[in-house]
Formats: structure tokens, C-alpha cells, sequence
């Protein structure tokens, strides 16, 4: 194994602990969690992704970074290196990452717009009828929004584990968790009236939110929010995704694991709680409770506009920080996708991580054998 192989780590455990949390900590808890809650009835989805992140969760993720500290390789390598009858599991793992990343990079560039929307033209275009489906319809402009986003992110892939992903992470964790906190906080306070008179706070949307309604629940709707929860389980912690193998693979021998993960699941569902009270009480005081069950993955891209839209003036701010705050969950979900990606080819064909993204050396290294290693 050549110099360039060497691995680099993490420097200490906070670093770990803010690079894996704000990869849990992406648009799987920002976009996906509130949708899903307002579709399954708030309080219910709520209660049940608690328990699973608490049992089942729990054990995926603490098995997952075990695996990558023990092995020191990331997901393609990693299972092999612990029995060979295993390597199947490896490349499964790592293709994983490798169909969502153009998927994560996508919803990127859509972000990518909403956010230059709402710093160049105060946002009340994208608040427009027929604004969002215009501009995903299109061909130039999303495909260009879509390659920026993924340009942001393999720089910082490109800069390493501490320079890059440890670096960006320590800096856009905390602020996008200030930012949460802003922005939910500001939802509990809005009251709005609407045309027929009906005052709806931002509090009674909480309550919807948080408080579990067993009305009308039948086994299939149980089950089908069982299911929702268990789905975003594994976007919210990154899970059987290869990410956190790769992590794990760059965590100090000495390092606490326990209280490690300990602390990325209060992250995690904090703010995937958080992002509830951010976008739920909002959606509710403007819309109803009609808005949230229609609202679906449109949420976000659809329904907050006109959300911030309603508010006037103060709409325009909110917006800002609203989906510069999901830019910033996409793009450290998005590196530590592209990361799991990179570190297996690192680890499978023993090359530079300046030299993981060109086939001609990956070709090369299988020639000179390097790519037998671990088949």
C-alpha cells in the first residue's frame, strides 16, 4: 500500500460528533420529517420515530461507525476485512451512496434556486402559482443549478477529512442549528386570520404537532405510518447508506464511541424535531390543516414560499434564513454521501483522494492488480 493510502482522522470527538450529526442532519430531517409528520398525524409519527431511533436506530448506527473504527475502511472494504464471505455486503453498501447522490444533488440545485430567489428578488416569485413545477420542468437552468451544488461539494470532499469535511462542519453545525432554533421559534409566536374570520396561532399548531390523535386510526393507517417512520429513520440517521462506516473509519481508537453517538442521536432528533416546530405551526397558521395534508414533498419547495409570502415584510428575512439553512443541511449531507463514495475508492484501489474521481486510474490500479486486493 502506497503513501496516499494512508488514513487520515477526525482530531478529536467533537469533530466526529458535528461530521456525523450534520450528515444526519440533512434534508432527510429538514424536508422529509415535517411532510411526513403533517401527512401521519403529528403527534403519532412522532412518538413512534422517537422509539425507533431510540431502539433500532440506535443499534444501526452504533454498529455501522464500530464497524468502520475496527476495520479502519470505508463501506466497500470495510465487510471484507471482517470476514471474506462478506465483500458481497461491501459493494452493496457502497452503491448505495452512489444512487442517492445524484438524487441528494438535485434537490440541492433546487435549493441552490430557492435561496438566490430569495436573496436577489425577496422571494415573492417563488411564492407564485406554477413557480416551483416551471422551474424543475425546465432544462438549462436546473441542470446548471444541480452541477453548482455538487461543484460546493466535491471542493470540500476534495480538501479532505480535517481541512474539509471536519473544517466545514464545525462551522455550518452550529449555524444551521442557531438558525433552527430562530426560525421554530419565531413559528410558535405568528397568529394569522383568514378571510373567513378564523384565527389560528402558531401554539395550536404545535399542539397538533406534538400531541398524538388516535382518531380514525385503523391498523392499515398504524402500519403505514410505522413504515413512514422506519423510512426516515434510515435518511435521518444515515444509516445502511455506507456513511457512517466511513466515519467511524476516520474515529480515534481512544475515542468514547458510546457518548459519541450518545450525542449525534440528540443532535439528529433534535433537530428533526426542531424542523417540526420550524415549518408545522407555520404551514397550520396560514393554511390549516388542509394546507399541511395536501402540502406532501411539495412542502418546502410549494408551501413555505406562500407561508413567508403571508407573513409581509418580515416574511422576506424568515425566507432567507429558512432555505439558506437547508442549503447548508444539503450540502453536509451531500459531502458525507459523496465521501462514502470516494473513501471506498480510495480504500478498494489504493489512490489519492485527488486521483479517486478519474477512471483512468482506477483502470490503471487494476491493471498493476491493486483492484484484486479485495475481491
Amino acid at each position: 500500500m502506497d503513501k496516499t493510502s494512508k488514513r487520515n482522522s477526525f482530531t478529536g470527538s467533537l469533530g466526529f460528533v458535528l461530521a456525523a450529526a450534520s450528515s444526519a442532519v440533512g434534508l432527510g430531517n429538514i424536508w422529509r420529517f415535517p411532510y411526513l409528520a403533517a401527512k401521519d398525524g403529528g403527534g403519532l409519527f412522532l412518538v413512534i420515530y422517537i422509539i425507533l431511533a431510540l431502539t433500532f436506530g440506535y443499534t444501526l448506527l452504533i454498529t455501522e461507525i464500530a464497524t468502520g473504527r475496527r476495520t479502519k475502511q470505508s463501506p466497500l472494504t470495510a465487510y471484507g476485512k471482517l470476514h471474506p464471505k462478506w465483500k458481497g455486503l461491501g459493494i452493496v453498501a457502497c452503491i448505495v451512496p452512489v444512487i442517492i447522490l445524484p438524487y441528494y444533488c438535485a434537490i440541492g440545485g433546487w435549493v441552490v434556486k430557492y435561496s438566490l430567489v430569495y436573496l436577489t428578488m425577496g422571494g415573492e416569485q417563488a411564492a407564485q402559482d406554477g413557480f416551483f413545477n416551471g422551474f424543475i420542468s425546465g432544462t438549462g437552468e436546473p441542470l446548471l443549478m444541480t452541477v453548482i451544488f455538487l461543484l460546493a461539494v466535491a471542493f470540500v470532499v476534495y480538501r479532505g477529512v480535517n481541512k474539509g469535511i471536519e473544517t466545514t462542519s464545525k462551522i455550518l453545525m452550529p449555524v444551521l442549528l442557531v438558525m433552527v432554533v430562530v426560525i421554530a421559534v419565531f413559528s410558535l409566536t405568528i397568529t394569522h386570520t383568514d378571510e373567513s374570520g378564523a384565527t389560528r396561532t402558531g401554539l395550536e399548531g404545535l399542539g397538533i404537532y406534538v400531541i398524538p390523535n388516535f382518531d380514525g386510526l385503523t391498523v392499515g393507517s398504524f402500519f403505514t405510518t410505522l413504515l413512514d417512520a422506519m423510512g426516515q429513520l434510515f435518511f435521518s440517521l444515515s444509516v445502511a447508506m455506507g456513511i457512517m462506516i466511513t466515519y467511524g473509519s476516520y474515529v480515534n481508537d481512544n475515542a468514547n464511541l458510546k457518548t459519541s453517538i450518545n450525542r449525534i442521536e440528540i443532535f439528529d432528533t433534535l433537530v428533526a424535531f426542531l424542523a417540526g416546530v420550524m415549518i408545522i405551526p407555520a404551514v397550520y397558521t396560514f393554511a390549516g390543516t388542509e394546507g399541511m395534508a395536501a402540502s406532501g414533498p411539495g412542502l418546502m419547495f410549494v408551501t413555505m414560499p406562500k407561508v413567508f409570502s403571508s407573513m409581509g415584510d418580515v416574511g422576506h428575512i424568515v425566507g432567507i434564513l429558512f432555505f439558506v439553512m437547508i442549503l447548508f443541511a444539503a450540502l453536509t449531507s451531500a459531502i458525507s454521501i459523496m465521501e462514502a463514495v470516494v473513501s471506498s475508492l480510495m480504500d478498494a484501489f489504493h489512490i489519492s483522494r485527488k486521483k479517486s474521481g478519474s477512471h483512468r486510474n482506477i483502470d490503471n490500479s487494476c491493471r498493476s492488480g491493486a483492484c484484486m486486493s479485495w475481491l
